[in-house]
């Protein structure tokens, strides 16, 4: 499905960093304090959280598990989602297959949160 920037909202981002999944002056100081770029690349964070997130769940190598989960918490790093990089690092640190399913767990939850805080910001077209 298509993406599509909304219309500029004054607290859009305030809301966003309220619910904790976003670290908006870090992403601030990555965007230069231009919220129009800081939307650009939330929206690119956005689909690739969710491609990334699909991968994880969805392959059975592990090795490509594990170079997604980097993928991903380098991504969510740079916009400073830091939860949802926390838990990517998880999946990257599984010692066996339970401390795996609870890492895609708490992955999959860090980027339902992420992805509803950026609702305010990024609309479907």
């Amino acid at each position: 499905m298509a993406m599509s920037l909304r219309t500029p909202n004054t607290g859009a981002f305030e809301m966003a960093a309220k619910a904790g999944a976003f670290d908006i002056e870090f992403l601030d100081r990555v965007t230069f304090s231009d919220r129009g770029l800081a939307r650009e690349v939330l929206q690119m964070f956005d689909q690739q959280a969710d491609s990334l997130l699909k991968v994880i769940r969805d392959t059975e190598s592990t090795r490509m598990r594990l170079e997604i989960a980097h993928r991903l918490k380098g991504a969510a790093r740079g916009v400073g989602a830091f939860s949802v990089a926390k838990a990517a690092e998880e999946i990257e640190t599984a010692a066996d297959e339970i401390e795996l399913a609870n890492a895609v767990s708490l992955l999959t939850a860090r980027v339902t949160e992420a992805r509803m805080a950026l609702a305010s910001l990024i609309g479907n077209a």
